[in-house]
């Protein structure tokens, strides 16, 4: 009985941590599971590696380097919809798209947007043309003539809270506008957030150089040299792809009813992979529950050692000893030492 509910939990256990796992993993489940080939980041298992350790190399230059990142949620949002309307007229074309524009503006309208959060963009107006076949006794012509006009506009709408997303994604699809075509995010004040990471790399830098006077390192005898850069990652390029399926041996089938297998169109799944931590010294904000804007900044500094200052040349002192000469009236030299202070 103990042996039956060892087994039980063991399995409920296991599929306790497949649930958390979720799809993205499963190594042992799907031999094409994971999408490489599709932009997918190289899977990491720490058992099977075990730690990395650097190898440290003494020098006689100094570097500090610090890196932060802050997470910023977007102050507000832009969705851009394209709408493709055809009408046997350009003005029914225009009438029909300025029609399911008004309904979705009137459906959202109330809801936290306003009308200055619409903004339509006119793409192309167009004839469409269709071929009709002209025929003769010995021969066909095929001709284009008008058969309608095409308008395609992009419609923007701005919005500032992630909630009001499947409010708009409701109002345009009730009007057949289905092609989404982007997202964008935007941040109101860019300059505090650089000054934020900076003030706390700063502080970081000082740290380090409190530490290298601890121990015994005097850095007012290194010339130091700079290096800096700030950068800024939307979410729009951080997702993707992987596809998680189980399929079976289709080998073993052909094989045994000797016919061929028509194979099931496999769904490509998408996900959002913000930057990592490992690589900063410094996270703001760094619990994420929704695709955010990474904001971050790179500080390198490198103090190299000032040359010994060569020790100062002995003074020389040069002596010189005075002579005059005296001239008697009869013509005779006297040669004599005058003793001077110097």
């Amino acid at each position: 009985m103990k042996k039956h509910i060892y087994l039980m939990l063991l399995f409920c256990a296991s599929t306790l941590m497949a649930q958390h796992r979720g799809n993205y993993n499963q190594q042992d489940i799907s031999r094409a599971n994971i999408a490489t080939s599709m932009g997918n980041s190289v899977l990491y298992n720490p058992a099977a590696t075990g730690p990395v350790h650097k190898n440290l190399n003494p020098l006689t230059n100094l570097t500090i380097e610090v890196k932060g990142l802050q997470n910023v949620q977007a102050t507000s949002y832009t969705a851009i919809f394209n709408l493709s309307q055809i009408g046997e007229t350009a003005e029914e074309a225009n009438q029909l798209a300025k029609g399911r524009i008004e309904a979705v503006k009137a459906a959202l309208i109330g809801q936290g947007i306003v009308a200055k959060d619409f903004v339509l963009d006119v793409i192309s107006f167009v004839p469409v043309y269709e071929v009709q076949v002209e025929k003769k006794i010995f021969s066909k012509k095929y001709n284009e003539v008008p058969k309608g006009f095409e308008l395609q506009q992009n419609i923007h709408i701005r919005f500032t809270k992630t909630s009001q997303f499947e409010n708009i994604l409701s109002a345009c699809a009730k009007n057949e506008i289905y092609n989404l075509v982007k997202v964008d995010y935007f941040i109101e004040d860019v300059a505090a957030v650089y000054k934020n990471l900076q003030t706390k790399l700063l502080a970081l830098v000082q740290e380090k150089k409190d530490y290298y006077e601890l121990l015994g390192f005097d850095m007012n005898d290194y010339t130091v040299a700079i290096a800096d850069d700030k950068y800024c990652h939307f979410p729009k390029d951080f997702y993707k792809s992987y596809q998680a399926y189980n399929s079976i041996s289709f080998e073993a089938l052909k094989l045994k009813k000797n016919q061929g297998v028509t194979e099931a169109k496999k769904q490509t799944s998408f996900y959002y992979e913000a930057l990592s931590y490992g690589a900063y010294d410094v996270v703001v904000n760094g619990a994420i529950l929704e695709p955010v804007v990474q904001m971050g900044m790179h500080i390198k500094l490198l103090y190299i050692k000032k040359p010994p200052k060569a020790d100062p040349k002995p003074e020389v002192k040069i002596e010189t000893k005075h002579k005059y000469y005296v001239v008697a009236p009869d013509g005779t030299i006297d040669i004599k030492e005058l003793q001077t202070d110097n």
